[in-house]
C-alpha cells in the first residue's frame, strides 16, 4: 500500500493547478452527495451525536472549504524570490471517531488540494463508515484524472500497525486523544497533532442575555457536544447571572443537582449521548425538551470533574462577582486542560473583549457566538478544519486551525538583491512533464484492484489451507 501510495505521490506531485482544481472540484462534489447517508451511518456506527448536526459537519468539510492554490509558483517581484510549493508525499491520517467523516473529507481534501497521497487510519469505532467513504472518494479523484492510490484507507486498524505507518511515511496528520497525537510525535517522522479542548466561555455584564442564551444552548447541543469545540465551563458575571439562566432554560438548557454528574462526566458511554439519556443515568429528572444540563460547581479546580472536557451535553456553571473574576476562573479552566485550545465571550465591550482574549491561554476565541463551530471556522472568519492545533502553550507542532498550507514546503529561488529579476508569468516547472498518469505497474490492495487480483488471492489461500489442513490430518 506505501509503494503505492509513494508512486501516486510522485505522479501527482506533477499535476497542473487546471489539473488538481478538476480532482479537488469532482471530489468535494461526491463528498456532499454523501454527506447524509455517512452522517446516517457514522451516528449508527459508533452510536455517537446527531445525524443532522454530522450532516453540517460533512458539508462544511466538502463543498464548504474554500478554493486554494499551492500548486502555482509564487512570485515576490520587490523580494526577488521565487517560491515553488513541495508537497509533503505521503500523508499518514489519523481521523476520530467523534468527527470520523467529516475529518475523513477534511483530510483528504486537503492532501488533494496540495497533490499529496494519503492514507486514512479510521478510528476502530468509527472503520467501516470511514473506510467506505475514503474509498468513494478516492475512485472519485482517480475518476477526475488523479493517479490510482492516491487516497487509500487502512481497513483493519491495530496499533502495531499504525505505528509501522508512522515511521513510513511523510507526514503524520493525528487527530483523536492525547495519546494518539503524543504517538505521533514519536514516531520520528514530522507530525502534525493537536490537543485536548476544555473551553470557558465568558458571559459578562454587558452581554445580550437573549442571545447568548440561545448561542450557548444551541452550541453546547450541537452533535450531542462531541466538537473538542464545544462550551464546557459557562463562566457568568453576578450581574447577570439570574436572567442568564432563566434564558438557558427558554432554551432548553436546565440547571440539575451536579452531585449526580460528577459521576456521569467520567463514564465513557455518556460522550455524544443525549442529555435525556445522560439524566436518566444520573437519576435526575429534567423537563421534556431538556438539550444541555446546567452543573453548578464553586472552585475551578483540578479535583473538580466538571471543570474538565466534557464531550457530553453537561456545561459546567460558575458564578462570579467581576470581569475580573470571570478571566481568572477561565485562566484556571485552561490550566486544568485544555491549554492553547479555544476560549470564547458574550461581551458588547470592546474593552472586555480584548482583554479577555489576551489573558486567556487559548489561540482562538470567539466573541457573540457558539464555540462549537465557531473556533471550528464554519461560522466565523477562521479556517474551517476538523483539526484544531494548540500550537507551544498545547504541546502542538501547530497553532492554528489546520489549513492546506500546513501540507507543502516552499523551494525559495532567490536571486540577489542588486541584480534583475526577470519576468515569470506563465512559466510552469510542470508543463514538459504534464500528460495521462500510466496506470500503477504492479498489483496492489488498491481501492480498485482488478478483479483477476483478488481471484489469484483468493486461489493462494486457498492453497495454503489445504496445506495446513493435510499437516493437521499428519
Amino acid at each position: 500500500m506505501l509503494d503505492h501510495a509513494r508512486w501516486a505521490a510522485r505522479a501527482y506531485a506533477t499535476y497542473s493547478k487546471d489539473a488538481v482544481d478538476r480532482i479537488v472540484a469532482a471530489v468535494a462534489r461526491t463528498a456532499a452527495d454523501h454527506a447524509a447517508k455517512y452522517a446516517e451511518w457514522a451516528v449508527r456506527e459508533t452510536g455517537l451525536g446527531v445525524a443532522e448536526h454530522k450532516v453540517v459537519k460533512n458539508l462544511a468539510c466538502s463543498t464548504g472549504l474554500p478554493p486554494s492554490d499551492h500548486v502555482s509558483p509564487r512570485v515576490d517581484a520587490s523580494g526577488k524570490i521565487v517560491s515553488v510549493p513541495r508537497p509533503a508525499g505521503v500523508v499518514l491520517a489519523l481521523t476520530p471517531s467523534t468527527n470520523p467523516v467529516a475529518t475523513v473529507y477534511f483530510k483528504v481534501l486537503l492532501a488533494l488540494m496540495t497533490r499529496n497521497a494519503i492514507v486514512v487510519s479510521p478510528h476502530p469505532l468509527a472503520r467501516e463508515c470511514c473506510a467506505d467513504a475514503a474509498r468513494l472518494l478516492g475512485e472519485a479523484a482517480v475518476a477526475a484524472g488523479a493517479p490510482d492510490g492516491v487516497v487509500q484507507v487502512v481497513t483493519e486498524p491495530t496499533i502495531p500497525l499504525i505505528e509501522s505507518l508512522m515511521g513510513d511515511v511523510d507526514l503524520v496528520l493525528a487527530t483523536g486523544g492525547p495519546d494518539v497525537v503524543r504517538a505521533s510525535y514519536r514516531s520520528g517522522t514530522p507530525a502534525l497533532g493537536v490537543g485536548p479542548g476544555n473551553v470557558p466561555v465568558l458571559v459578562d455584564r454587558t452581554a445580550s442575555v437573549e442571545e447568548a442564551a440561545r448561542e450557548i444552548a444551541d452550541s453546547k447541543s450541537f452533535d450531542h457536544s462531541i466538537l473538542c469545540t464545544n462550551e464546557s465551563v459557562l463562566i457568568v458575571e453576578d450581574a447577570v447571572h439570574d436572567r442568564l439562566v432563566a434564558a438557558l432554560a427558554r432554551h432548553g438548557a436546565h440547571l440539575v443537582d451536579p452531585d449526580g454528574l460528577r459521576v456521569a462526566v467520567g463514564e465513557r458511554g455518556n460522550i455524544g449521548q443525549s442529555a435525556a439519556s445522560i439524566a436518566e443515568r444520573a437519576g435526575l429528572r429534567v423537563p421534556p425538551g431538556t438539550r444541555v444540563l446546567l452543573a453548578p460547581f464553586d472552585l475551578v479546580v483540578p479535583e473538580e470533574p466538571l471543570a474538565r472536557e466534557k464531550l457530553m451535553p453537561v456545561l459546567g456553571l460558575v458564578r462570579v462577582p467581576s470581569l475580573a473574576a470571570g478571566i481568572r476562573a477561565a485562566r484556571a479552566v485552561l490550566r486544568i486542560s485544555g491549554a492553547g485550545h479555544s476560549a470564547a465571550i458574550h461581551s458588547t465591550d470592546p474593552a472586555a473583549v480584548l482583554e479577555y482574549g489576551a489573558a486567556v491561554p487559548a489561540l482562538r476565541v470567539v466573541v457573540n457566538t457558539g464555540s462549537s463551530l465557531g473556533s471550528a471556522g464554519i461560522t466565523t472568519g477562521l479556517a474551517a478544519s476538523m483539526t484544531i492545533g494548540t500550537g507551544y502553550m498545547g504541546g502542538s507542532s501547530v497553532g492554528e486551525n489546520l489549513t492546506p498550507g500546513h501540507l507543502v514546503n516552499w523551494t525559495r529561488v532567490a536571486y540577489p538583491a542588486d541584480a534583475p529579476f526577470p519576468d515569470f508569468s506563465g512559466e510552469d516547472p510542470w508543463a514538459a512533464v504534464q500528460g495521462a498518469t500510466p496506470p500503477y505497474p504492479q498489483a496492489s490492495n488498491s481501492l480498485r484492484a482488478p478483479a483477476r487480483d483478488t481471484a489469484l488471492r483468493e486461489e493462494i489461500r486457498r492453497l495454503i489451507l489445504e496445506e495446513l489442513q493435510a499437516l493437521r490430518g499428519r
